[in-house]
This record gives structure tokens, sequence and C-alpha cells, in this order.
């Protein structure tokens, strides 16, 4: 199971939610999840934002899937 899902079913999310919480279409997002689809880094963006973690665990570059400190203006865009 990818990070992806993996984080996504924790939070109890559908990939219908993710598309809500996102703006990301349900069928693009279902092929990011399954490594059929690249996402681009503003979809990263919003998907870390969306499950609560960073986009380095997103990108495997680090094993913790805790987000880092946000800047006032990343909060705002939430």
């Amino acid at each position: 199971m990818s990070k992806l899902k993996e984080l996504r079913k924790k939070k109890g999310f559908t990939q219908i939610k993710m598309q809500m919480l996102t703006g990301i279409d349900q069928s693009n997002y279902s092929k990011i999840e399954r490594g059929k689809r690249y996402m681009s880094f503003e979809e990263c963006k919003r998907i870390a934002l969306a499950l609560g973690t960073s986009m380095d665990y997103l990108a495997d570059l680090t094993d913790d899937p805790n987000p880092y400190p946000r800047s006032e203006k990343s909060q705002d865009e939430t």
C-alpha cells in the first residue's frame, strides 16, 4: 500500500473527500495513488496539507510523516 493511500485511509478519507479537499479530480487522484501518474508540485502541496504531512514524506525523502512547522502564510492557505 502506498504512503499516500495509507495516510488517506488513516484519516478516514475517501478519494472523493480528497477531491473535495485538494481540487484534484478523483480519477487523477486515484492514478497518483496507484503510481500511474505523477503529481505536480502544487498537487503535492495540496495533498500534504490535506493529509497533515510533509511534501518530503510524500516524496519518500523522509520516513517521518509529521509535518514541519508551517509559516503564518501557509496556514492562511488552508
